[in-house]
């Protein structure tokens, strides 16, 4: 792929832990950050939403944008959106101030790390979620930290994205157009996941779909034009839509929204990490080349770490490999200069 077929990549999934967060945490008691150097970080279960004393993977290039660039440069990158992962989004705390101040920490720190990026990295902002104070953190990222888009989970608060407490958040980025940036920050499943990884590799996919089935079956996205990308290439939510459909026919509990869930679906923006180049292939048959970004999960272990060799290898042609690569992220993300 070339540079003149993409206008240079652009991923809209990536992750940093900036210094100054993990710092902050340790001096409130909340990480043990006596092994970052050796690429793992210990955060206390009400932040990290994991069992005490999880070794967490923290690569170099979560804080150090140095080395960040050149991975990019590395992996023919020319921009990424950087988000806070989610293990520094107090997801599962009881405390709701505590969430409250190490998203509003982490959202600082990261506007700070970006901009030391030479405008290759564009901050997404984090919400907390489950709390009315949500919309106002989207306020600030968007109007005071110059965020380019708002990252959020699939719950907070004991409270699913489609509570009322939502309202004026969905309100305000529907208004906005604002991109907006779903990955899952909890799972279900309880003890039937804590083995292999799965909580990574089997309960994030059911979670997102979990959740973009609460804003579809809740009316969220019947009520407000929301700019919403999946992360995982939707997780398993592609592979429900004849389900969802079905149930939407056929159980009168379902049928809460005036079309059937597909119809919603279609509305929805997805990214490329689903490191399977048939599955990908059929995301961009069903859901079309510009409901498609690149997103890669740099740098954790599940990453596509070779985007551009994913790209090329689609069977797709040179225009729709240009609007996943890149169009559809400049359109979406508000600038057109990248």
């Amino acid at each position: 792929m070339t540079a003149e077929e993409t206008g240079g990549l652009i991923d809209v999934h990536s992750h940093a832990t900036p210094t100054a967060l993990l710092d902050w945490l340790a001096g409130q008691g909340l990480a043990d950050v006596t092994e970052v150097e050796t690429g793992t970080v210990r955060l206390a279960p009400e932040v990290s939403g994991v069992a005490e004393g999880t070794p967490i993977p923290l690569h170099r290039s979560q804080y150090d944008v140095d080395h960040r660039l050149a991975d990019m440069d590395r992996m023919g990158v020319w921009r990424q959106a950087v988000s806070l992962p989610p293990f520094v989004t107090c997801s599962g705390a009881a405390d709701t101030g505590l969430a409250r101040e190490v998203v509003a920490r982490g959202n600082d720190a990261l506007a700070a790390f970006t901009a030391r990026g030479g405008g290759r990295l564009l901050p997404l902002g984090t919400v907390p979620l489950g709390v009315p104070e949500s919309v106002e953190e989207a306020r600030r990222c968007l109007d005071e930290l110059g965020c380019a888009g708002i990252a959020i989970g699939s719950h907070g608060a004991g409270r699913e994205l489609d509570d009322p407490v939502h309202e004026p958040l969905w309100e305000l980025l529907a208004e906005r157009r604002t991109f907006v940036f779903l990955h899952p920050n909890a799972v279900s499943g309880g003890a039937r996941l804590h083995a292999y990884w799965l909580p990574q590799l089997v309960g994030y996919p059911a979670e997102t779909a979990l959740a973009a089935s609460r804003l579809i079956f809740g009316g969220v996205l019947e009520r407000h034009a929301l700019t919403l990308c999946l992360a995982h290439g939707g997780g398993c939510l592609p592979a429900l839509e004849g389900r969802l459909d079905l149930g939407w026919h056929r159980k009168a509990v379902a049928r809460t929204v005036p079309l059937p869930p597909s119809a919603y679906l279609g509305r929805l923006y997805l990214d490329t990490a689903t490191f399977s180049a048939r599955l990908l292939e059929r995301l961009i048959e069903d859901f079309g080349a510009d409901r498609v970004l690149l997103g890669t999960d740099y740098p954790f272990e599940l990453a596509d770490t070779e985007p551009a060799a994913t790209l090329d290898a689609l069977a797709i042609g040179p225009a729709d490999r240009a609007r996943v690569g890149s169009a559809n992220a400049r359109q979406l993300l508000g600038h057109r200069d990248l």
